[in-house]
């Protein structure tokens, strides 16, 4: 998703769980997996067919380094030792790749050295890692899954995260207080009249003023474009004749994009949770919404055949009817909950959308809901707070203002003004009865932003790529599995690897065809056939 309060990602703790295989499946194991998900969204399928029919190719950078941007390649990276077995570092990059005299970018990386290794190196270079977001930290997240991967994977690799600009400990945005984050979550984003919509424009506007205030000239320089073309910066610095790249989410985003931009320097590129590039931010947010709803109607099965573990009853439809329900009765009057903090409609969305992310949240949430019934609103905030990972103490990571930046920057704003957003209502709502409402006037945050956007929707062929695989999962809350199977038909090397099931991104979660065939591509360069599936 583009631009929206839920943001597109798999936050780097969520990632963290899924790869080292905590998802616990919280659905029941007899439930057939639809090959494909369900949609009755069929004009907005239409919509998104002719948004990336109008998209233009992303066209590859010439082979040859400038000499302006020689520098930038002849650094010399000092690791260090750091966070309790790690190595890390940090290394410069242009500020503005089209003019490198206008200063430098810092950038941190951080590494888990192969377990083997031979004159210091290991015998497969590196595999950089990204979580998606934008705004997750790559570091955070390797440093939290090292040591789940495949013991040959962590054997022959060193494993690397890179924070893109803007992220973690990369010059990282900043935007609002701590108080202030607070109230921005909790304001409402479903406006009934003038008044709440005049706040929610307030929030958004409140929320891109202080990003221009605090991050100053390098809000306008956090693309994807210029993180992808870091990335290539930081494989010739680790001495790789190819990048070896592993991305979740809007980490495939990025990767796709360094393969379209290098296609030359793809050596074995993962991409799990695909984005599709070729959509515009409207397409985008829309068949998104549709993904939640997908995964809303999984939860809804899984739940409502628990018999009374269900607190949504035995009914399917009844339950989503609850749901809707509940969000009326916050929108009227918030919950109380254990702290001084009140749940919001607008964070039992987000409460709700979180655990859409993985089957092992589906616990959490039925919890949080006979919560929520009997008047207690803690479940479900606390469910909206590790969406956004504020902290025991109130505190936030620039997880949501790195978001924010990016996507702002990487596409044009779907609405720019109230009326555009209240008008898409009912298309939004036609791709999510549950969400959609929701989505469509998130959406318009984008549209107080200081920066003009600097890209644009586009395909990606990466031309000359080795191959690359796409990994895609039929009920894919955040990243709806048409975007996987569009993205690997963009791509010449494409080769879609399907998972039948639920939750966000599929590579670690222990299902023994997925693992298998991303290890054997990683460790021998074996691609998985295209079109190859994986049951649930």
């Amino acid at each position: 998703m583009r631009a929206v309060r839920p943001a597109r990602l798999v936050p780097a703790l969520l990632a963290a769980a899924l790869l080292a295989g905590g998802c616990s499946s919280g659905g029941s194991s007899d439930r057939p997996a639809a090959s494909t998900p369900p949609s009755s969204d069929a004009a907005g399928a239409s919509a998104a067919s002719a948004a990336r029919a109008s998209a233009t190719p992303l066209l590859p950078l010439p082979a040859e380094i400038p000499a302006a941007l020689a520098p930038y390649y002849a650094q010399q990276l000092s690791w260090r030792a750091c966070d309790d077995d790690f190595e890390c570092t940090t290394f410069k990059v242009p500020l503005d790749y089209a003019d490198p005299a206008a200063g430098d970018f810092t950038l941190a990386a951080a590494r888990k050295p192969a377990s083997t290794r031979t004159g210091g190196r290991a015998e497969l270079g590196s595999l950089l890692l990204n979580p998606g977001g934008p705004g997750s930290s790559a570091v955070e997240y390797m440093e939290a899954v090292a040591k789940g991967y495949d013991p040959e994977v962590r054997a022959k690799y060193d494993l690397v995260g890179l924070d893109p600009r803007g992220v973690g400990r990369s010059q990282p945005v900043t935007c609002l207080s701590n108080a202030r984050m607070d109230a921005y979550t909790a304001v409402d984003i479903t406006p009934d009249d003038q008044s709440e919509i005049d706040a929610l424009v307030a929030s958004d506007k409140e929320f891109a003023a202080g990003c221009a205030k605090n991050a100053g000239q390098v809000l306008g320089h956090v693309s994807t474009v210029e993180s992808a073309r870091d990335l290539e910066v930081l494989r010739a610095l680790v001495g790789d004749q190819k990048l070896s790249y592993l991305g979740k989410s809007y980490g495939t985003f990025l990767g796709a994009t360094y393969a379209g931009l290098h296609p030359t320097r793809v050596g074995r590129m993962v991409l799990d949770g695909a984005m599709d590039p070729a959509l515009d931010a409207v397409a985008g947010n829309r068949t998104q919404a549709a993904g939640f709803e997908t995964a809303w109607s999984a939860f809804a099965e899984d739940c409502t055949g628990r018999g009374a573990d269900c607190p949504l009853g035995d009914d399917e439809r009844k339950a989503g009817e609850q749901l809707l329900a509940l969000f009326k009765q916050l929108d009227a009057t918030p919950l109380p909950t254990d702290s001084a903090r009140k749940l919001t409609e607008a964070q039992a969305t987000t409460g709700v959308i979180h655990a859409m992310y993985a089957e092992f949240l589906w616990p959490q949430l039925r919890t949080a809901f006979a919560s929520a019934k009997a008047g207690d609103g803690t479940g479900l905030l606390k469910l909206s707070d590790q969406y956004y990972e504020r902290d025991a103490d109130g505190g936030y990571p620039n997880l949501m203002y790195a978001n924010m930046a990016v996507n702002c920057l990487d596409l044009p704003a779907p609405f720019t003004t109230p009326e555009q957003a209240a008008a898409a209502v009912p298309d939004f709502e036609r791709a999510s009865a549950h969400f959609g409402r929701d989505m469509a006037w998130m959406a318009l945050a984008c549209a107080y932003w200081s920066v003009p956007a600097t890209g644009a929707p586009h395909t990606i062929a990466a031309a000359g790529a080795a191959p690359i695989v796409v990994v895609g999962t039929t009920r894919d809350p955040a990243t709806p599995y048409a975007w996987a199977q569009s993205l690997a038909d963009q791509l010449d090397s494409g080769r879609l690897l399907t998972y039948d099931g639920d939750g966000h991104t599929a590579y670690g979660r222990r299902n023994a065809c997925v693992d298998g065939a991303v290890n054997r591509y990683l460790l021998g360069g074996e691609a998985p056939a295209d079109g190859t599936r994986c049951a649930k």
